[in-house]
């Protein structure tokens, strides 16, 4: 099993939406990088959900449902989307401040790459930050 994060603007589309939904396509990635994390997902993996903008934390943990597919929102068939389906809304938001002040998440996608929509979280990195949810 592999281990996401996944970054979006809430206003546009946030852990409520997904929640209300159950399940839904992510969709709408035009970096390539971003594109080939995708691509890398498996049903089952886990995907750790965080509201980018004002709020900056990770809110809610969901898993794949789905592996890539063309994305429905293009005609360009170099993107792709997946399914995901809401998990659990987690009991205490993970904010970036918090994450950049643990030295365990050195080296975390988020840090290093903050502006990267989809990356990888080691296995390491999400049972500490599932830890700091609790």
């Amino acid at each position: 099993m592999n281990y996401w994060l996944v970054k979006t603007e809430p206003e546009t589309y946030g852990w409520n939406d997904l929640v209300k939904l159950g399940r839904d396509h992510w969709d709408g990635v035009r970096n390539y990088q971003a594109r080939n994390h995708m691509k890398e997902m498996k049903v089952g993996d886990e995907v750790l959900f965080y509201h980018s903008g004002v709020e900056k934390q990770i809110v809610g943990l969901a898993k794949v449902v789905k592996e890539w597919f063309a994305d429905p929102g293009s005609e360009d068939d170099r993107w792709v989307a997946v399914e995901v389906e809401a998990v659990k809304k987690l009991s205490k938001p993970i904010g970036l401040t918090d994450i950049k002040k643990d030295g365990r998440l050195e080296g975390l996608a988020l840090i290093k790459n903050s502006r990267l929509s989809v990356m990888p979280v080691s296995l390491k990195h999400f049972e500490i930050l599932m830890d700091m949810s609790k």
